[in-house]
């Protein structure tokens, strides 16, 4: 390929956002289901879609009976606030951040609620060291870090005898990874990321320790009303059988409901793991056979098959943004520049909801772009 010569191919669907990410092959609007819209999600009706959703989630991510599902609002920041906000402050606490997000609930924990944590980080790129943790603790840390392309490798570190709870945002792990729910006491996660769903809702799973906790602590801060999950010291059993704290968009529901029933069609959980994966494995083979392009992640067992963040020799800033503006303009890539805080480079997404084939199909559209920008 000569250096402006347009490659033949585009992706079907060029959506490579990490967030929202792509809707799943085949999505419309006119397959949701429109029968809930405009009624009360207290409805008989409301209800029953809200707990089908539950009910899907637990049957596709294979959680057990043991946990919790709960739709609760402001997506998956919300999801984690509301965790550390009810849960923290009656032990110690560790928070593990090594990209934006983590860091995020790092400020949480020293700045807002001022409950003097141990941190501990690592740059972008790296995980700290997870068999320094101290299990004696609670702890706060993402499972795959989206804006490095970094995840924890497997839950082994997750002491099985722990005092603590483990408190992991897996918003761009669940349905890619495997997740160990004997090691897991909260997990949160939104449908925006690997469902390829809307955005404004998170997920809150309660395992029975992080349910004992809040059944029997209280904490010295005030807990907004969106925050609370117990009433007189019991837990709302109802947030987690579809009578959401504050009102849902069942439009949005019902979105969710098209993916995870897709999800199934796929093979459920095994299906969307082996579809992230080739796609990972298909973008791996793109940056093994150019020089110029290299993973912000060097080690492959920590390597995220989701947020896969790409390092672009020489390049700053200002370079990655007419990088991805020139692929934009072509409808041949979407979204693809990395976090605004991260290393300059490129972040493109594999989740199960993208085909491998759109993967393939970028890598001349990279190399179109590389040499329009260095001709």
């Amino acid at each position: 390929m000569t250096e402006h010569q347009v490659p033949a191919r585009k992706p079907a669907r060029p959506h490579f956002s990490s967030g929202p990410c792509a809707k799943p092959p085949g999505w419309s609007p006119d397959k949701l289901k429109t029968d809930s819209l405009g009624r009360s999600h207290r409805s008989k009706l409301g209800k029953a879609r809200l707990q089908l959703c539950i009910d899907l989630m637990r049957e596709v991510l294979q959680v057990p009976d043991t946990h919790r599902i709960g739709i609760v609002p402001a997506s998956d920041t919300g999801a984690v606030e509301m965790a550390m906000w009810s849960l923290l402050g009656a032990r110690p606490v560790t928070t593990l951040a090594w990209e934006s997000f983590g860091a995020g609930w790092v400020t949480d924990a020293v700045k807002q609620l001022k409950i003097d944590p141990t941190v501990m980080e690592a740059p972008y790129g790296e995980l700290p060291d997870l068999g320094a943790v101290d299990w004696s603790n609670d702890v706060v840390f993402t499972w795959n870090g989206t804006t490095s392309g970094v995840r924890v490798p497997n839950a082994d570190w997750i002491a099985a005898d722990r005092d603590g709870l483990a408190i992991a945002d897996a918003t761009s792990a669940v349905f890619a990874q495997d997740i160990d729910w004997n090691k897991v006491d909260v997990l949160t996660f939104s449908w925006q990321k690997v469902l390829g769903g809307e955005g404004a809702h998170g997920v809150l799973i309660l395992g029975p320790r992080a349910v004992e906790r809040l059944e029997s602590y209280t904490p010295e801060w005030p807990l907004p009303k969106v925050f609370r999950l117990t009433k007189a010291g019991k837990l709302i059993e109802g947030v987690f059988t579809g009578a959401t704290i504050n009102t849902p968009s069942m439009l949005a529901v019902e979105d969710a409901i098209f993916a995870l029933e897709w999800a199934k069609s796929v093979g459920g959980l095994e299906g969307m793991k082996a579809r992230a994966n080739a796609n990972a494995a298909a973008l791996g083979k793109i940056v093994e056979e150019r020089a110029w392009l290299g993973h912000l992640c060097a080690d492959p067992a920590t390597r995220s098959n989701t947020s896969v963040c790409l390092t672009v020799e020489g390049a700053d800033t200002d370079f990655i943004k007419k990088f991805a503006g020139l692929l934009e303009a072509e409808n041949a890539a979407y979204d693809i520049a990395g976090y605004r805080d991260a290393p300059a480079g490129l972040r493109i997404w594999c989740g199960a909801t993208v085909d491998t084939a759109d993967i393939e199909a970028l890598g001349p559209w990279l190399d179109w772009a590389w040499a329009a920008l260095n001709s």
